[in-house]
């Protein structure tokens, strides 16, 4: 009855192990909702300011900021958005596996110096072993992150693109599309890039109140650029729950086959310790 015992054994860890995945399955079901509300409150102030900078870009204002100013790409900053925990899938090295190709096209392509703030626990060991040159980085924001956490590691980048340190500033967090796909995307904050609606055939001019362009635009610009990357952040962390939820139920799925395998094995070894036990009792009663 060893191996019957041993097989026992298994079934017992395998089911102590598939409660714990049911639970964090459910937890990551309860978290990716409130982060899914979260991103949806977000959405429309980031896509407003998105519009009007998109405006500002094509409009003929009388200074021109430095965001809105295009350079010979020489170096580039990457900011890369992470979950700090894992048991979530596939979704954190899908996209390290994207920026590192992306950043691999730039630097053999263009010779281009690469600079990086890294968000997320899971940026900062991958990076650790990879080496870069890495400017900021941030981690420990939480289910619920604020954008007053980020605001120190996205002024490094800006003071950064101002003393010319990088010359374009590119953006890397996984898209929540739904439940079941999150992708990778790789978006360029700087310089600002221009509406693309083909509909609009006028420039944008605005007046500006009081008649300092400057310090408008230097508040206005800061913030969309803080806005696109707390959106980043939000949406990567509604994508990590959703990831983490179906790899939780993935695994607790392959925990009920492995039971059933088991026990069908542990029914045959009982049956046969069962059936080698009276042959012997047969085998001593005929030798009687």
């Amino acid at each position: 009855m060893t191996v019957a015992k041993e097989i026992r054994t298994k079934i017992r860890s395998i089911k102590n192990t598939q409660k714990i995945t049911r639970a964090m399955e459910m937890v990551a079901a309860s978290k990716m909702r409130k982060a899914q509300d979260r991103m949806q409150r977000a959405k429309p102030y980031a896509k407003k300011i998105l519009q009007v900078i998109g405006h500002l870009a094509k409009g003929h204002t009388e200074y021109s900021h430095p965001f809105l100013q295009t350079r010979d790409i020489k170096k580039a900053g990457y900011i890369i958005i992470t979950s700090d925990r894992g048991l979530c899938g596939s979704l954190n090295t899908n996209l390290l596996k994207t920026v590192l190709k992306d950043m691999k096209d730039k630097k053999e392509q263009h010779g281009i110096e690469l600079n990086l703030c890294l968000i997320g626990k899971k940026a900062s060991s991958f990076f650790k072993r990879m080496g870069g040159n890495v400017l900021a980085q941030k981690d420990q924001l939480g289910d619920a992150p604020e954008i007053n956490d980020l605001i120190g590691v996205v002024k490094v980048m800006l003071d950064a693109y101002l003393n010319q340190q990088i010359d374009a500033l590119y953006l890397c967090s996984n898209e929540f599309i739904n439940t079941m796909k999150q992708v990778p995307v790789i978006q360029q904050i700087l310089p600002v890039v221009p509406d693309v609606d083909e509909n609009l055939r006028h420039y944008w001019d605005y007046i500006y109140e009081p008649d300092n362009a400057k310090e408008l635009l230097d508040k206005l610009l800061t913030r969309y650029i803080e806005s696109q990357v707390y959106r980043g952040v939000i949406e990567n962390a509604a994508a990590e729950q959703a990831s983490r939820m179906l790899a939780m139920k993935n695994a607790t799925d392959n925990a009920t086959d492995l039971i059933s395998e088991l026990e069908l094995a542990y029914h045959k070894a009982r049956q046969a310790a069962i059936t080698r036990e009276l042959t012997e009792i047969v085998a001593g009663a005929a030798v009687v």
